[in-house]
């Protein structure tokens, strides 16, 4: 199931990581848990690239002239 927020999926992937650093898995089990943890980190990095995305469009269009026009006062 793939995760729908970033908070979601970096949780996933802290336990991931936790599972790999404290051992003890096979290999198989292993070499699961980190393409598991890269998807994971894919799925973070897209989220905020998104994130940043969304940001810089709005601060954009908060500058644009026609956004102080329309916050200035009408003149009578």
């Amino acid at each position: 199931m793939e995760p729908s927020t970033f908070e979601t999926a970096f949780v996933e992937l802290q336990k991931v990581v936790e599972q790999l650093e404290d051992g003890g898995l096979d290999l198989a089990q292993a070499v699961q848990l980190f393409e598991r943890s890269t998807h994971l980190a894919q799925t973070c990095e897209q989220l905020v690239e998104q994130a940043e995305l969304r940001v810089t469009r709005l601060a954009a269009e908060s500058a644009s002239p026609l956004s102080a026009a329309a916050d200035a006062p009408a003149e009578a």
